[in-house]
């Protein structure tokens, strides 16, 4: 029997396979075609990987299934099976702190989401949750593949059903650069934030061919589904740019002032903003009179660390100001009526947008200021019969639901139910202050006088004269200042100008709270 050893096959050449992978990996890097990415640009859109380049720190991104293909025959499928399948996935970093990304490549199948496609968002979805860390979606896809069938209809299924399983547990941004039409529309529905970019991206279940089939009606794409369309009209859009460059940078910020997830508190940021800064001009910024209108958000501005603030839905329902900001370097979201539109009243815009900013604060550890200047709910049959109850409902929900350290402070009116849902002491406020310039009250002096002493007044020999005593004498009984304070209703009443240092001491001794709900599935909130 010989000894001599069996003739084995010459080893593989380990530099040539890691040249050829070098090869498909910028094979998969460059993306179809030059020309692809021409036309891309030409529309005045960036590349997948041009946006996460933007959105992400230099360097840091890390990459998942680049190599992923379709398996999917027929209809010429076959034939193209590109690397990445359309979608560009993986994680990196913002400011240092780790992000998930995922990004539609609209040069592959027009960003059309298939099986593979799908799995592969699937999986960075799963990624981020289990990591605790934020999730950005780079929106630019054509919709299902009509090619793939169901598969690519249980795809969104599947991204749904995560969306939802990571609401209030990880930040969810879905960032829209192009089309997003039919069932895909859903999942930045369901996500934390949705940005849009003009005349560039648009959102809509049936676009303007079935609508024109079926309604006769004729309108553009923006039209139905614009950017412009979604931030001041549907509500569904939270922030509008011109460009994708500023767009991606307004992410990163947004981004620096939310946790990594809902077992951790926002970042904090060092100020040399003092915290005991007197604010001197928020006396001449409210005007004592109840009927003068101001801006409410230069009152949050001189309140805050350098006036800086990022409003969220600024032109949906302007009546409320909801935005996210600094108080000695600590991340706040404040609620806050807004006199200069309506007067400040709640309508059914204003307790959905207040509502959903309620629920995200609370769910991510973000402490709640309420500044109140509100004269009631809107009045009127459309409201009424639009579901006003319902809606305000909302408001007052994620309030008593809320366990953030909540401070509520009343600059002037705070009328009526409107007071009672604007996180009044009575809902579970932590803290409530109020300026000399507080009117907390059933209702206006005016209207109550003419309910009280409505027979009085009919009867008297001048029932104008006899109306204006009336009203002042309600409004010296019940209307002053400190009528409140001395039934414990309100905490303090307080100079406007030590108002950043009462709220940022207040801030401060909450810190710690700790308030459980009782045990449950979930609740049932008003829909």
């Amino acid at each position: 029997m010989s000894t001599q050893p069996a003739e084995t096959a010459s080893p593989p050449d380990t530099r040539g396979r890691v040249r050829e992978l070098s090869e498909i990996r910028e094979r998969a890097y460059r993306g179809p075609s030059e020309k692809a990415t021409e036309a891309q640009h030409a529309k005045g859109k960036l590349t997948a990987r041009e946006r996460i380049g933007l959105l992400l720190d230099g360097g840091s991104f890390r990459e998942v299934e680049q190599l992923r293909r379709h398996r999917a025959a027929g209809f010429g499928l076959e034939n193209r099976r590109p690397y990445t399948d359309g979608v560009v996935t993986g994680w990196g970093t913002v400011d240092g702190r780790t992000v998930f990304v995922y990004a539609h490549d609209f040069r592959v199948f027009g960003g059309a989401l298939g099986e593979a496609h799908a799995q592969k968002i699937h999986k960075i979805m799963d990624m981020a949750l289990t990591a605790g860390a934020p999730l950005v979606s780079l929106n630019d896809g054509a919709g299902a593949r009509i090619q793939e069938g169901v598969s690519a209809l249980a795809g969104y299924g599947g991204i749904f059903r995560r969306n939802t399983r990571a609401s209030g547990v990880i930040p969810q941004i879905s960032v829209m650069l192009g089309p997003c039409a039919g069932g895909a529309a859903y999942s930045p529905a369901l996500t934390d934030f949705v940005f849009m970019v003009r005349d560039t991206s648009q959102m809509f279940i049936t676009g303007p061919d079935v609508v024109r089939a079926v309604t006769g009606a004729d309108i553009t794409q923006n039209g139905l589904g614009g950017a412009d369309v979604h931030a001041a009209t549907s509500g569904v859009c939270h922030f509008s740019y011109d460009d994708e460059e500023t767009c991606l940078a307004e992410v990163r910020y947004l981004l620096s002032l939310l946790p990594q997830n809902n077992r951790e508190l926002p970042p904090a940021s060092p100020t040399d903003d003092p915290p005991d800064r007197r604010c001197e001009a928020l006396a001449d910024l409210v005007p004592a009179d109840g009927n003068q209108p101001y801006d409410m958000t230069r009152v949050i501005e001189e309140i805050v660390d350098h006036g800086e603030h990022l409003e969220v839905h600024e032109r949906w329902a302007p009546n409320l100001v909801c935005t996210l900001a600094r108080l000695d370097g600590r991340v706040v979201g404040i609620v806050a009526s807004q006199p200069q539109s309506l007067a400040g009243v709640l309508d059914i815009a204003a307790g959905e947008k207040g509502a959903r900013f309620v629920q995200m604060c609370d769910a991510f550890n973000i402490p709640l200021i309420t500044l109140l200047d509100v004269p009631g709910f809107l009045p009127g049959v459309d409201q009424e019969h639009g579901g006003i109850i319902r809606h305000g409902a909302k408001l007052l929900y994620a309030y008593c639901n809320a366990t953030v350290p909540r401070i509520s402070l009343i600059l002037r009116k705070a009328y009526g139910g409107a007071y009672i849902v604007m996180d009044s002491r009575s809902i579970g406020a932590d803290l409530t202050y109020a300026w000399p310039t507080n009117e907390i009250a059933v209702m206006g002096a005016e209207g109550a006088a003419g309910v009280v002493f409505r027979r009085r007044i009919a009867e008297a020999d001048d029932p104008d004269a006899m109306r204006e005593q009336l009203i002042k004498e309600y409004r010296a009984e019940l209307m002053h200042p400190y009528y409140a304070a001395e039934r414990g209703l309100v905490d303090d009443v307080i100079d406007p100008a030590d108002t950043r240092e009462v709220l940022v001491r207040s801030l401060t001794m909450l810190r710690a709270k700790h308030s459980d709900l009782p045990s449950r599935k979930h609740g049932n909130p008003p829909q």
